[in-house]
């Protein structure tokens, strides 16, 4: 999705400029002597090779049962597949499959682009803006009041239809991230506007040749009917497994008073995260992003050494007497949805 993310370029993290004696310096060596910010070119191709493969094999699926309704039993696999190929996109935004700029801008295209349709500039910009400033009302875009709310302030401005979004979000919740697969095109369209004129080709170009080249596909394998109900099938579901992946980072976590003390890095990343425990499957299912407060301290930390930070991470934090914010898969839901009914309360008592 993204290209080289500034912000993975200008955190302590990468640089090694964090003031001595700050609370994050000691992790920082620890981390560094570990070899655990060191890239890992071998995995990442393995993953993209066999990531790869499998939406080949799921291309030719649908050729071979395209005139069958069986072929819409493809449409969750590809949504999977999709799921991994955005987190290819992400990893290489934070330059964490190679340093080089241009290749890693070149898999981002790629993965982001042309096959997913997503703007690889929109998602860099918004996320780079997140990963400076977690859960901060007025600089995170996560967390900016759209058709989801997330402070009682900015409930109680609401009117009309977002007023009633905003009394049931948690209810439409899940719902709603089955339209968030299409929201993500549309976003990138509509920033082809903020970008320059040689970025704006590229990125265009490729965004339309994924458009032609889905429907295309589509069209080629199957019926129309059979091929609008996969397209439905597969964008919802693709949507639904980013919300899964996504949510549960900082929604209800600590959100920082905007007038409040500047904070340090550990205190700003670690605070306004939550990490969600589980195996290997919930490392494959979520992409690494279950280990959230890592991956927000050390954003160039390729996706596999994330596990092996975390107890280092966690004695640190514990050490500081510092809140390390980890739940089940089930619970960091919970917690999510709990926060939005009680951001929507307010409005259901008037």
């Amino acid at each position: 999705m993204p290209q080289a993310a500034a912000v993975a370029e200008r955190s302590p993290a990468d640089t090694g400029r964090q003031p001595a004696g700050s609370d994050f310096a000691p992790l920082l060596r620890t981390i560094k002597e570990q070899g655990l910010l060191e890239r890992r070119i071998g995995w990442y191709t393995r993953t993209i090779a066999i990531n790869t493969l499998a939406l080949a094999a799921v291309g030719v699926g649908m050729f071979l049962l395209g005139t069958s309704w069986w072929v819409l039993l493809l449409a969750p696999v590809l949504s999977v597949l999709c799921a991994r190929t955005a987190f290819i996109g992400h990893d290489a935004g934070h330059s964490q499959i190679t340093g080089n700029r241009s290749v890693s801008r070149a898999i981002g295209l790629v993965h982001g682009n042309l096959l997913l349709g997503m703007s690889s500039a929109w998602w860099n910009d918004k996320h780079n803006r997140h990963h400076a400033n977690p859960n901060h009302v007025e600089k995170d875009p996560d967390v900016a009041a759209n058709v989801l709310v997330w402070t009682s302030r900015q409930a109680k401005v609401r009117v009309g239809f977002r007023r009633w979004l905003t009394r049931n979000q948690a209810w439409l919740f899940f719902p709603l991230t089955l339209l968030q697969g299409v929201a993500m095109k549309i976003y990138g369209f509509q920033d082809l506007r903020r970008q320059d004129s040689r970025e704006r080709v590229v990125e265009g170009l490729l965004l339309v040749a994924h458009l032609i080249g889905y429907v295309s596909l589509l069209l080629a394998a199957m019926p129309l009917g059979h091929a609008v109900a996969f397209a439905a099938i597969h964008q919802a579901l693709f949507g639904l497994h980013l919300g899964l992946a996504f949510a549960p980072n900082h929604k209800g976590m600590e959100m920082p008073d905007p007038d409040g003390e500047r904070r340090g890095h550990l205190q700003r990343q670690v605070l306004t995260s939550r990490n969600v425990r589980g195996g290997l499957a919930t490392d494959w299912f979520l992409g690494g992003l279950n280990y959230q407060i890592e991956h927000h301290l050390f954003p160039s930390m390729p996706r596999p050494h994330l596990r092996l930070a975390q107890p280092l991470v966690r004695a640190h934090c514990d050490a500081l007497g510092m809140s390390y914010a980890e739940a089940g898969f089930v619970d960091s839901y919970c917690q999510v949805l709990r926060h939005m009914y009680e951001v929507g309360e307010p409005l259901r008592v008037e």
